[in-house]
Order: C-alpha cells, then sequence, then structure tokens
C-alpha cells in the first residue's frame, strides 16, 4: 500500500476545509486535503451559491409576471417565460466557476488535493479509496488531523428520498416545476426554496410542526416573511405533523394540532426539517472522541478530545453557517503554525434569503432579557427610508438591542429587502464594541438602506431624525 506524509491532513474540502487548507499552506504547513466529491463542499456545490442563484432567477422571472399587470412604474410587458434548463445551466455555471477557483487557489499555494473517500484507521492516519477501477486504497498519514465533513440532510422517517419525495439538493436542479410542491418544514431552507418554486409557478403548501414559521427567529421579525407568504399565494399548514404519502403516493397525509387528519396532493414532495453532522460512514467511531449531542465536541480552539485532532464547521454543530467554518478552519491553521489564537467571535450574523430578507447577528432583546441584561432596544422602519421606496420595498424594519447604562450595542436585527447586506455593519459594531453613540455619529451614505442602521441606534437615544 501507498503511504503518504503530511504535516496536516484535512478531510473535507468544503468552505471550512478548503479555507483551512490555504491558509495553512500559506503559512508553510505541508497540507494535503482529501475530498471524495467536489471542492467546496454543500455550501458552493448544492446549498448557499446554487439556492441564492435560483431565488435571483426567480425573483427576475416574478417581477416580469408583475410587469404584466398595472405598474405603479410605468413598466409592461406582454409576456413572460421561463426556460428552466437554462437557468439550471446559468445556475451551474457560477457553481463551477467558483468551485473551479477554489481548486485553482489550492493549487496556487501548494495545497495537495487527494480526491476520494477517506477512512479513518486512527487519529493520524486514513486509507483513501477513489472511484479508479482496480485502484489501491492510498494511505495518507499527518501529524495534525483536521476534520471537516460538513453535515448531511435529515430525512423522514417512513418517507426516504426517491420518487414524488425530493432532498433540497434536487430542488436545486429541477428539470421542469411541479403543478403542486409541498414542502415539510418552514425554516429557512424550505422557505427559501418554496418561495424559488412559487414565483416559478408552482402551487406551494408548507406544512411545519411548530405554530409559526422561521421558529429559530423571533415573531416581529416573521410577521413581514409571513404577510409575503401569504401574499403570494403560499398555502401553510402550521402546528401540523406529516405522517407519510397516501397509499396511491400522490398527497402527503398530514395530522393537525386538533387531531384530525388530511391529505394534500403533491406532484412532490421537498423534504427540509434540517441537516446533521456528517458523522458515520467514514470510520469516525474509531476514534472514540468525545461527542455533544450529534456533532463533535471542540474547545474554543476547534481541538476535540484526542490530541491533534481537530473538527471545524457543521461538524461541530450549530449554527451550521459556512462562515463559521472558514474562521474556524483559519484560526485553526495559525495555531498549528504556532500562533496564539481562540474563537471567541462576539457575534456571528445569521441571514435568512427569504422575501423579504431576515438577518439577526447578536442577541435579540428577549435574548439579552434572559441573559440578565438591562437593554434598551429600538426599530427604524425602511418605511421612512428614500431608498427602500426607490426600491418599492418599504416592508420591515431594522432594530438594534443596547445595554441601558453604557449604550454598548448588543445586538442587531433586520428584515426587508436586502438587509442581507447589512450584516457586515451588524458584525462589525458588534465585533469592535461599538455604543450607540458611535453608530449615531456614523455619517452614512445617502440615499441607502444602511441609514436605517444609523437611524435605529438615533431613534435608542431618542433622537431618530425621520420618523
Amino acid at each position: 500500500m501507498d503511504i503518504q506524509h503530511t504535516t496536516l491532513l484535512i478531510i473535507g474540502g468544503g468552505p471550512g476545509g478548503y479555507v483551512a487548507a490555504i491558509r495553512a499552506a500559506q503559512l508553510g504547513i505541508a497540507t494535503t486535503l482529501v475530498e471524495g466529491e467536489q471542492l467546496g463542499g454543500t455550501c458552493l456545490n448544492v446549498g448557499c451559491i446554487p439556492s441564492k442563484a435560483l431565488i435571483h432567477a426567480a425573483d427576475a422571472y416574478h417581477q416580469a409576471h408583475h410587469f404584466m399587470g398595472d405598474s405603479t412604474l410605468g413598466i409592461h410587458v406582454e409576456a413572460a417565460r421561463i426556460d428552466i434548463a437554462q437557468t439550471v445551466r446559468w445556475k451551474d455555471g457560477i457553481v463551477a466557476r467558483l468551485t473551479g477557483g477554489v481548486g485553482a487557489l489550492l493549487k496556487k499555494h501548494g495545497v495537495k488535493v487527494v480526491k476520494g473517500w477517506a477512512q479513518m484507521v486512527d487519529g493520524k492516519t486514513v486509507d483513501v479509496s477513489t472511484d479508479k477501477p482496480q485502484a489501491q486504497p492510498l494511505r495518507i498519514q499527518g501529524e495534525h488531523l483536521l476534520l471537516a465533513s460538513g453535515s448531511v440532510e435529515l430525512g423522514l422517517p417512513g418517507m426516504p428520498f426517491g420518487g414524488r419525495v425530493i432532498s433540497s439538493t434536487q430542488a436545486l436542479s429541477p428539470d421542469s416545476i411541479p403543478g403542486k410542491l409541498v414542502v415539510v418544514g418552514a425554516g429557512y431552507i424550505g422557505l427559501e426554496l418554496g418561495l424559488v418554486y412559487r414565483k416559478l409557478g408552482a402551487d406551494v403548501t408548507v406544512v411545519e410542526a411548530q405554530d409559526r414559521i422561521l421558529p429559530l427567529y423571533d415573531e416581529e421579525l416573521t410577521k413581514p416573511v409571513l404577510a409575503s407568504l401569504r401574499k403570494l399565494g403560499l398555502q401553510l399548514h402550521l402546528g401540523s405533523k406529516v405522517q407519510g404519502l397516501n397509499t396511491a403516493g400522490d398527497a402527503v397525509r398530514v395530522l393537525d394540532a386538533a387531531g384530525r387528519e388530511s391529505e394534500l396532493a403533491a406532484d412532490q414532495v421537498l423534504v427540509a426539517i434540517g441537516r446533521a453532522p456528517r458523522t458515520h460512514g467514514w470510520g469516525l467511531e474509531k476514534l472514540m472522541l468525545a461527542m455533544q449531542g450529534r456533532a463533535l465536541k471542540i474547545d474554543d480552539q476547534c481541538r476535540t478530545s484526542m490530541r491533534n485532532v481537530w473538527a471545524i464547521g457543521d461538524l461541530t454543530g450549530e449554527p451550521m453557517l459556512a462562515h463559521r467554518a472558514m474562521a474556524q478552519g483559519e484560526m485553526v491553521a495559525e495555531i498549528i503554525s504556532g500562533k496564539r489564537r481562540h474563537f471567541a467571535p462576539a457575534a456571528i450574523a445569521a441571514v435568512c434569503f427569504t422575501d423579504p430578507e431576515v438577518v439577526v447577528a447578536g442577541q435579540t432583546p428577549a435574548e439579552a432579557a434572559k441573559a440578565g441584561l438591562d437593554c434598551i432596544s429600538a426599530h427604524f422602519p425602511f418605511a421612512a427610508n428614500g431608498r427602500a421606496m426607490t426600491l418599492e420595498a418599504h416592508e420591515g424594519f431594522v432594530r438594534v438591542v443596547a445595554r441601558r447604562d453604557n449604550h454598548r450595542i448588543v445586538g442587531w436585527q433586520a428584515v426587508g429587502v436586502g438587509v442581507s447586506e447589512l450584516s457586515t455593519a451588524f458584525s462589525h459594531s458588534l465585533e469592535m464594541g461599538a455604543c450607540l453613540e458611535d453608530v449615531a455619529g456614523t455619517i452614512h451614505a445617502h440615499p441607502t438602506l444602511g441609514e436605517a442602521v444609523q437611524e435605529a441606534a438615533l431613534r435608542a437615544l431618542g433622537h431618530a431624525l425621520h420618523v
């Protein structure tokens, strides 16, 4: 058996793994990365990037239909149609350019990339098998082992993926748009894709076990999203549980909160109930690492319970965000090189790309109160923002949460069109320990949505200028 040696051995080429590899190589660490599928992981290939591409395409198509009727802008079109095969090719082209770019960066920095599937042997060794016929397994040994295997989609018992039942991965590459789509799960994945299919012409019904949409977000933030869903004609069955398909396999059996069962006709069923760390199928159990629920337990340097074995990203549990994995990967590479680092971000922003978008960073008013903080909070509505009006996007608001005693900001939230782009400002102010006066005293460009950030801080101080 061929045996290779390296200083840093990384399992998984997603955002966390490839960033760790690039940074390690920059620091002069001999690095080998093993990836069985495509570089970029879930995020670049079947998650963040392709879903946002389809969201944009669906928005454009929906807007074209809007202009077929009465238009306050004076724009009128005769007809609109979509070639979904071309849309998918365009989306795939974006993915190919990005994953190709990752490969080029790894090559440029001297990272050795091994395409194949890793099986753990021990805390320093993996055997890698490839799809090449009659190829012998390759054994790789590393002084440091970084586990970045990502996560997998969760399915429903009794409703395995296949046939009419599809996963979010399959939903991102449709051959056609179904007449009736039932989405199981009203979290961010279910709603983002449900909105895409609705805007592309499908009748969409969303079933959620909780009594409201986006259960991880506070209700004030989700109200504009709920109003948008209803305006677009999505049907919602909240507080309801899926029992499986009917005998004919063409409808979903649903049990409501009162115990009444009904059937929802479905050409396709999208199961989007979340993701779980990818801990099975590659021999991880041989290492007998400490676990925290379904995830690997790590400390504030991403060390596992075994010396020189590190873990990052979705494998380590919530929040399962690509930018968290990237930051962890960069940090691990620097620690291995001898730098002193700890993973202690003030906040990690999370964005839901629904219509309208939702972004949260830091603590909400309720979370701050639960933590024992005496806080003030204030909103600034986009209805009072000039740029929002010019975008026909006056729904939503920006909200700031700050300590009452010293005005230090502990949280930001926003809901509205394009608010994902405000997440950088939110993260900056939290990471830098800004106070309300810092944000209120910063000159914000006019006209921009970002002015709502300044105005929210001003309002918290008691002297908003435009509301």
